[in-house]
């Protein structure tokens, strides 16, 4: 994420030149359809189901990085509409990709440069599947077109709630599971978990999902519930893309309240010193106090801005309360000073003022907090856990999940820090900036199955927090992020160079490197999710071979047609290659 000060909205456009703000706002989550003419979607599908509209649309990542423009898309307005789009698509030779906030950076749903005209089917979950039930008293039914905030809002009026989950509100369900979306949380130094959450990630919570799968007696897709305890759901449960759930039921808990005080005033070396030194305000020292932590650091400056959650059931003095969401005005718009610092460096190849602009985001976050009375938040979980809008910067964002054992974060978080301070230094001492944005750290524990209540659950196969068998010990991820402005000059060599490292250093001995698959890895020198030994060696790898055949062997199982699928998901797993 990337902030600005309180200042100056609207002067913000004004400062932006037409390439430095298309950047940011040419990946509008939601692209506009344009009715089909009938005649012409007769001709290029013909006998489409007719009781579903079809239009054209383009579609553009979080970033802007993947377009395509011109592609047919729909909105089925039932599960069962759905249905007959899925065989209509089998039938015909088409690929279908479902759409929700298109809230992500890899090539998962389409790739770039698939053409207009291919016949690859946008499907839109948020328009209709968006039911919202209460299953039990402690498990929800939600269709999975519903967004995190409809979802966290819903649970709220029932005094129900989560431990964590993703910063931004718009997120659909459905691509948060597709992805293992998680949020930042570890139990606190004497904190239990509490029935109906996890600190995990969102999959997790699953009980039961429905999904349009094949089913061969009937030699076509039909609607299948799977319960946790079902071998084919462990595959469902965290899918990348290559299954369409329409429906889950997730367990959940009671509410909490939370506190979130930000600080700007502790130096990055001692926050993130290594174990043993420091003045005693580590990163680790905040995890053991309160359990929810986020830290994240502007590129070239000395002072992170740290967050820390903590359950706290009435308000603390100092603390305002909030009763809604989203209360970082001074990230959610872009300030003055910060557009005409990107303008500059987008439009003019000025990208030698990255550290101008590292510590323009700093001072605007520092600022901000005090302005807007921001620095100490109570209220509902909801309410401080969602404080992302798509009105941010939109930057390209690599991450990874180290697994590892708590009492080995600071270890982690230390070495990582040391790494990416030496080398951005010694870029920038030749001359180049690689990084404009920040490094964001979160901390998550795994999916332990047991958090669903449901005797024989199993994790999510593919889920990057799906604990390692032979490492029982493992029972923290720490998350890293580095983010960067699209086009900056050197930053997939950069990012690079960070990717060998965490692969190296954190290799399956201590700790174990995982990549997070909504964002970017498999760097080469000058692409991203291009490095054939990271996609088909090192991801399987860090995996699991077993788990990552196993969870192949079952979504292709219940698409032996590959319907769901594209040119990349054809890489990471080959055996699709010959799909239509």
């Amino acid at each position: 994420m990337t902030t600005g000060a309180t200042n100056n909205y609207s002067s913000a456009a004004s400062s932006w030149t037409r390439r430095g703000f298309l950047l940011t706002a040419a990946a509008l989550a939601v692209v506009p359809g344009l009715p089909a003419d009938p005649a012409v979607a007769a001709a290029e599908l013909p006998d489409f189901p007719a009781d579903v509209a079809l239009y054209r649309s383009a579609y553009r990542n979080w970033v802007g990085e993947i377009t395509a423009d011109g592609l047919w898309a729909c909105a089925p307005g039932s599960p069962e509409h759905l249905v007959d789009v899925v065989n209509w698509a089998w039938r015909h030779g088409w690929r279908v990709r479902a759409r929700g906030a298109s809230h992500g950076w890899s090539p998962l749903t389409v790739t770039e440069g698939t053409p207009s005209g291919a016949p690859v089917l946008l499907v839109d979950t948020a328009p209709h599947l968006t039911g919202l039930a209460l299953d039990s008293a402690t498990a929800v039914r939600a269709g999975t077109g519903v967004t995190s905030e409809a979802l966290l809002t819903f649970l709220e009026e029932h005094g129900l709630g989560v431990t964590a989950a993703p910063a931004p509100g718009v997120l659909t369900l459905g691509g948060a599971l597709a992805v293992d979306a998680h949020g930042t949380a570890v139990p606190a130094r004497g904190e239990r978990r509490r029935p109906g959450h996890t600190y995990g990630s969102l999959s997790n919570l699953v009980l039961s999902l429905t999904a349009v799968v094949w089913d061969s007696p009937a030699g076509a897709y039909v609607l299948r519930t799977f319960r946790r305890d079902e071998a084919d759901c462990a595959a469902l449960l965290t899918h990348l893309g290559r299954a369409l759930v329409t429906e889950v039921v997730l367990r959940v808990g009671a509410n909490t309240d939370l506190r979130c005080v930000s600080r700007t005033d502790i130096p990055a070396g001692e926050l993130f010193a290594a174990p043993g030194s420091g003045d005693g305000r580590t990163f680790a020292s905040h995890l053991d106090e309160a359990g929810r932590v986020e830290a994240i650091w502007f590129a070239f400056t000395e002072h992170p801005w740290l967050k820390v959650w903590s359950v706290s059931p009435t308000r603390p003095l100092t603390s305002r309360k909030v009763t809604r969401p989203y209360n970082y005005p001074f990230s959610d718009n872009i300030p003055g000073p910060v557009a005409e610092l990107v303008g500059r460096m987008t439009s003019d190849a000025a990208w030698y003022l990255a550290p101008l602009l590292g510590t323009a985001q700093y001072e605007a976050a520092a600022l901000g907090l005090v302005t807007t009375l921001s620095a100490d938040l109570w209220g509902p979980s909801k309410n401080t856990l969602l404080y992302l809008k798509p009105s941010t910067l939109r930057v390209h964002a690599n991450g990874y999940a180290v697994l590892t054992s708590r009492d080995r974060v600071q270890q982690v978080v230390s070495e990582f820090a040391a790494h990416y301070r030496e080398r951005l230094t010694a870029y920038a001492a030749r001359g180049s900036f690689p990084v404009n944005g920040s490094v964001e750290i979160r901390v998550t524990g795994l999916d332990d199955p047991g958090d669903a209540g449901v005797a024989g659950a199993r994790p999510p196969l593919l889920s990057a927090l799906r604990p390692p068998a032979d490492h029982p010990e493992w029972d923290t991820a720490v998350w890293l992020d580095i983010l960067t402005l699209p086009g900056t000059p050197d930053a997939e060599a950069f990012l690079r160079e960070i990717e060998r490292f965490l692969l190296r250093t954190f290799d399956g001995g201590s700790a174990l490197t995982r990549v997070e698959w909504s964002k970017g890895w498999a760097y080469t020198d000058d692409g991203v999710w291009s490095d054939e030994e990271v996609l088909g060696d090192v991801v399987p790898a860090a995996v699991g071979h077993d788990a990552w055949a196993e969870a192949d062997a079952a979504l292709d199982r219940l698409d032996p047609h590959r319907v769901y699928g594209n040119a990349f998901l054809d890489r990471l797993f080959p055996a699709g290659a010959d799909a239509p």
